[in-house]
């Protein structure tokens, strides 16, 4: 009987294992997964992309010093915070339009250096407000007010620790004591100088025309987050930006430049119909050349140098005695230096370009002030680590502003 069953049994087996369904899933193969799995980082990749273009939307620009909404050290936040304890409303605007349209007899404008606007734009905005307070010691706006010029300190104008007495009759600073003299200036004929020191120079000017109240300080470290603490730093602040019911605070930025572009004709316009032409047959012909004479000298050879130095080493080591030095004017003329090399070649200008010529053709691309880009590519060495940073963010910016007009001009048709 066994014998006779047995293969029966096992002609069955198969028949029937085949016929009994699966309950096992199927296995993704290794194709799949791969997909899958870009598929997955894809995804994430858009993800993060949406998150920080939302927060590149969102976020406030800190940069910058004296920004009243930066926590940094060179900020001004807590300057802020300071003013509205008083119960000063404070208002920070990157428009000068905006900040024209708020500003009325309540009002106080406060202002750094607006490098980013012409002089009729600067005195508009400025004639804007019956009460103007300047947190700078540009030159251009103390020849633009009248209120003075620039005056270096000398010896005995300051005390030993670099503090001065405010030593006029303006009633607010009567007791905001001792300040840190950052900057002394030489008061016009019809300014009164606060704070001064015995040769007469002093580091607050005060203005007063037809009801028009003009103050003008250094307050790029005297008021800024690092520093407000310090001696009567605070109460100078106060004493500057308490006074009326509402702080306007206006900060310039590139956009907001006054000038618009013109219709005014591109070189594509200015130039004959067969220069494309013509580049294009020298570029081929360029490359054929080189294709040509290239296969002759057959392939290169490699010889190992007896001792390699990367270019990256030499220019760390002079950053580090530069840092060790605490040299800021010979840090800001390095910067200076590459920065209108850089420039020179993006503008087509040649490496011996001199400063006006360099700083007329940055400013006839972004369509800003000339005299501001004078100061900025080649006006005084700054004396402090705040002042240097500061420089360097600046050209950066301009940096960038000249790339994109460039890259806007190359690409318009």
């Amino acid at each position: 009987m066994s014998i006779l069953h047995a293969p029966v049994a096992s002609e069955v087996a198969p028949d029937v294992e085949s016929a009994v369904p699966s309950t096992a899933a199927p296995h993704p193969t290794g194709r799949g997964r791969r997909v899958l799995g870009w598929i997955l980082v894809i995804a994430l990749l858009l993800g993060v992309g949406v998150l920080s273009m939302r927060f590149l939307v969102t976020d406030p620009d800190l940069t910058g010093t004296l920004n009243p909404e930066s926590p940094g050290p060179s900020g001004a936040k807590a300057l802020v915070a300071l003013v509205r304890d008083q119960g000063v409303d404070v208002e920070v605007t990157r428009s000068r339009l905006g900040a024209a349209e708020v500003l009325d007899s309540e009002s106080t404008l406060v202002l750094t250096d607006p490098f980013t606007l012409s002089d009729e734009a600067a005195e508009t905005l400025i004639d804007s407000a019956d009460r103007v307070v300047l947190l700078t010691s540009s030159a251009r706006m103390l020849r633009l007010l009248g209120l003075g010029e620039d005056a270096p300190a000398e010896s005995g104008d300051v005390s030993e620790n670099g503090t001065v007495d405010a030593q006029c009759s303006v009633p607010e600073f009567a007791r905001v004591g001792r300040i840190d003299a950052e900057r002394m200036f030489t008061p016009a004929a019809s300014v009164d100088g606060c704070f001064r020191g015995p040769s007469g120079a002093s580091a607050v000017l005060r203005a007063d025309d037809d009801g028009r109240t003009v103050t003008l300080v250094e307050g790029a470290h005297l008021l800024s987050n690092e520093a407000l603490a310090e001696n009567g730093n605070a109460a100078l602040g106060l004493a500057l930006l308490a006074q009326q019911d509402r702080l306007v605070w206006y900060v310039p930025t590139f956009a907001d430049g006054d000038v618009s572009a013109s219709d005014g004709a591109s070189i594509g316009d200015l130039t004959p119909n067969w220069i494309s032409p013509a580049i294009l047959l020298l570029l081929i012909a360029a490359i054929a050349a080189i294709v040509w004479r290239g296969r002759r000298f057959g392939p290169l050879v490699t010889e190992s140098l007896p001792v390699t130095v990367r270019a990256a080493e030499t220019m760390q080591g002079r950053a580090r005695l530069t840092a060790k030095a605490a040299d800021a004017p010979h840090a800001a003329a390095v910067i200076r230096t590459g920065t209108r090399t850089r420039l020179a070649a993006r503008l087509a200008l040649g490496p011996r370009a001199s400063v006006p010529e360099i700083a007329d053709a940055a400013s006839d691309r972004l369509r800003i002030p000339r005299a501001s880009l004078y100061d900025l590519l080649g006006g005084p060495p700054p004396q402090s680590d705040n002042e240097l940073i500061e420089l360097a963010r600046r050209l950066a910016e301009l940096e960038t502003a000249v790339d994109d007009a460039v890259r806007t001009e190359r690409n318009l048709p």
